[in-house]
């Protein structure tokens, strides 16, 4: 507690936050104290921040439309309550010593001055008058306003470390943004007799990369990570360290998208998209002693903790150099403190849908420099079908099969739709669609419902909200080729006779011919599998895409059937999920 409260002293008494570490700015202005405002449009009151000459450091919350002359006031009374305490610890001292002591000093002259060096009226409001660049007088004291300074308010390094993948920090920053932070690698080092145990020292590793990826020489060893925040307008804060919790660990060699990898080593070009779908296994479901003793009783124990599994994925996803990014099966707390701060880094935004009742969702990520978001649409099936009246007839309808119809409404799936726009020809935009439908062998007939929802609001999103845009949805369909899901989806209908109305029996047939607008082709075609587990294998995952708009240039090629299989199934010490993803560039015809 003591070094902290030491550390923000020295973070209070430091110079100016202009010039970064090692950069000039001497003189005068580097050598005032620091009085650091922080006022934001959305609050009532700002805070102020300093240290008195007598050490004391003080935090000040004060009214933005308060007049200037009141908080100055009350500086004034502080500094005079600080120089009395001074007094009296003196005037014991002088008595200890048989001297005579003096009465404690009175309250100083507090003046505020602009950047110009004129006096700031104390009429003006507090928000307009603590300007960055002024000057505080407390006394003999000056001290430079630091308006709104960049700060770190989160420093976190991931739990697993392995060498060869990458290490991505979580940053989270005020009045600051990660890609203008300054980023310092240490290890630890080794000690100088050579053996095993690590010494105090610490070597610094990398300079300027926020992602860091240890080698195998570093194995053994624990990292440390020093962050200063910018904010791109060459102004930095006080810098953070985080230590990792533990020592970098071996990797797992060969993993099965390295090869893949092979064919993604650069972004596609402008008229380029590459798309990835991939439900990467929640660690809601991975964490279970049912998933331990029959989902996955193959895999190591070690290789199903979200951890481990974590540096897979980011190494996997960051690998595949995407523009377009849309997963299933995304743990809440893996999408803000994992996947979003690790692909940010790598030049993506992240999107987040979670589940009803649930702790995972959908995540879909799109590349900045490419695209920019417009909106998003995004609905929970069942209460969409409720709710909204472009889905009246088919409710209706469903209505007639109550059965049927209670379990389409206790499901909780959803769909998350957005619109993106490129940042290079403004006429080209995209509808992207992500969904996981229902996962049960027998809900064929829920499927079907669960997707026309979906093709209803993407056809409303599409024709009347954003006239002829193309469309990209992906997702976990729960649906093998030769399911009605896949045929209504590459068709446009399914007939009312079709025998997935009946796929959990004739107590719950429901009966419907239904159709959609949409032109849409398989982009990744049919393979053999997408989802292999001890107990099963098959094509449950699709990248499909508006034929009439975009055309598939290339398919990355799958795992082969020899690595998917080196550990028996999926996931394993080389995979990270029970599926694989589909990835493939596309183009604009």
């Amino acid at each position: 507690m003591w070094r902290r409260l030491r550390s923000a002293l020295r973070s209070l008494r430091g110079s100016p936050a202009v010039p970064p570490p090692g950069g000039g700015g001497g003189g005068a202005a580097a050598a005032m104290e620091r009085a650091v405002v922080r006022c934001v449009p959305s609050e009532p009151k700002l805070s102020l921040r300093f240290v008195l000459p007598d050490g004391s450091a003080r935090h000040m919350q004060r009214d933005q439309e308060e007049p200037l002359g009141r908080a100055l006031a009350r500086i004034a009374t502080n500094a005079a309550k600080g120089h009395g305490k001074a007094g009296k610890k003196s005037k014991k001292a002088r008595a200890e010593e048989g001297a005579e002591g003096g009465e404690a000093a009175a309250a100083p002259a507090v003046r505020l001055f602009s950047r110009d060096g004129a006096a700031v009226a104390e009429e003006v409001p507090n928000a307009a008058a603590w300007q960055d660049g002024a000057v505080l007088h407390i006394g003999a004291a000056r001290y430079r306003v630091e308006r709104n300074p960049p700060a770190l308010t989160e420093l976190r390094l991931p739990r697993s470390l392995l060498a060869g993948f990458p290490v991505c920090p979580k940053v989270s920053a005020e009045f600051a943004a990660p890609q203008h932070c300054l980023f310092r690698w240490y290890r630890e080092q080794r000690p100088a007799g050579g053996g095993d145990a690590p010494g105090e020292a610490w070597v610094e590793a990398a300079e300027g990369e926020r992602v860091f990826t240890p080698s195998n020489a570093l194995v053994g060893l624990r990292l440390k990570l020093r962050c200063t925040p910018g904010d791109g307008e060459q102004r930095y804060g006080p810098a953070r360290e985080v230590e990792s919790s533990g020592p970098v660990e071996a990797g797992p060699g060969a993993c099965t998208f390295d090869n893949r990898h092979l064919y993604t080593k650069k972004v596609c070009g402008q008229g380029s998209v590459r798309a990835v779908s991939y439900n990467i296994l929640a660690d809601t479901y991975a964490q279970t002693e049912f998933s331990r003793t029959v989902l996955y009783p193959y895999c190591a124990p070690y290789a199903l903790e979200i951890d481990y599994r974590q540096n897979l994925l980011k190494k996997e996803l960051a690998g595949y150099s995407a523009d377009i990014i849309c997963l299933q099966e995304v743990d809440k707390s893996v999408f803000v403190d994992s996947l979003a701060p690790a692909l940010d880094a790598f030049g993506l935004e992240g999107l987040f849908k979670i589940k009803e009742k649930q702790h995972e969702g959908l995540a879909t990520f799109y590349r900045r420099d490419k695209f920019s978001l417009l909106s998003q649409h995004d609905i929970a099936f069942s209460e969409a079908l409720l709710s909204e009246p472009l889905h009246k007839e088919l409710c209706d309808q469903l209505a007639k099969y109550p059965l049927v119809q209670e379990k389409v409404l206790q499901r909780s799936s959803v769909l998350q739709v957005s619109v993106l726009q490129s940042t290079t020809d403004p006429s080209r935009k995209l509808c992207v669609a992500n969904t996981h439908l229902y996962w049960h062998p027998k809900g064929g007939n829920i499927r079907l419902i669960q997707i026309a929802v979906a093709l209803s609001h993407i056809k409303h999103v599409t024709r009347d909200l954003y006239p002829s845009i193309p469309v990209i949805f992906c997702g976990d369909f729960n649906s093998t080729p030769s399911s009605g899901t896949y045929s209504f989806i590459s068709s446009g209908v399914i007939a009312e006779d079709h025998e997935d109305w009946v796929s959990n029996g004739e107590e719950e047939r429901c009966s419907m011919a239904l159709s959609h607008p949409f032109k849409l082709l398989s982009a990744c075609g049919e393979p053999a599998y997408t989802n292999y587990v001890g107990g099963f294998h098959g094509c449950l995952d699709y990248i499909f895409i508006d034929k009439n708009a975009l055309e598939v240039e290339q398919v990355i090629p799958l795992p082969t059937h020899e690595e998917v299989t080196t550990h028996q199934a999926l996931p394993s010490v080389s995979h990270p999920s029970d599926h694989i993803a589909l990835i493939c560039d596309l183009k604009w015809k």
